[in-house]
């Protein structure tokens, strides 16, 4: 992962903006946060509900994401609407509940010609399109998504502090499960592109 990062950054420097190279920092100095995904039986009151606590309308943001054939963890771009493209780097367990996951992001100024250049360098392993309204709620990103070919589900994206566990974390997503009528056996393991990646076995 460091050489194709460092090959990105170094063959691809007008795609990609200058200051990305942070994405070779220690696995320790990233930011890290708190996920459940969830399947979601009435968007409609889940979005109501997270519209309330958030005391905000939700933005809707209009999402592809092209994952990428890499050795370890996941590496994916996403070309998203009135937004730069983001080249987004990230580990994260498959199991069921909170779980901690740690990323690096870098701001894209081209998003389609990175997605050619990394699709022939890489391979694609599959993409994932979606329609995601966003809520703010304290320090977590609510996300209430309609992906394409599966269906409705509710995100929860806990982004820890420095001083912050874990376990911190995993307290305030649980809370906002149970104000949001989320119960454990909504909550599902596997990420977007491994529920589609399924339905082609």
């Amino acid at each position: 992962m460091r050489a194709i990062v460092m090959s990105i950054k170094s063959r691809f420097a007008h795609v990609v903006k200058p200051g990305c190279h942070f994405l070779l920092r220690r696995f320790s100095a990233m930011p890290r946060n708190v996920e459940i995904k969830a399947k979601l039986p009435n968007p409609t009151k889940s979005s109501e509900v997270a519209k309330t606590l958030s005391g905000k309308e939700g933005s809707l943001l209009v999402q592809e994401d092209t994952f990428f054939t890499v050795p370890q963890g996941r590496l994916k771009l996403r070309i998203e609407s009135n937004s730069k493209a983001k080249l987004i780097q990230y580990n994260r367990p498959d199991k069921e509940g909170p779980k901690l996951s740690d990323f690096c992001i870098a701001l894209v100024e081209d998003g389609e010609s990175l997605k050619t250049t990394l699709t022939r360098a890489l391979g694609v392993v599959g993409i994932v399109k979606k329609h995601r309204m966003l809520y703010l709620v304290g320090q977590t990103r609510v996300h209430i998504d309609e992906v394409e070919g599966l269906g409705h589900f509710l995100e929860l994206e806990v982004m820890l502090e420095d001083s912050q566990t874990e376990q911190d974390g995993q307290a305030i997503a649980e809370d906002l499960m149970k104000k949001l009528n989320v119960s454990e056996s909504d909550l599902i393991t596997n990420a977007y592109i491994d529920l589609l990646l399924s339905l082609k076995k």
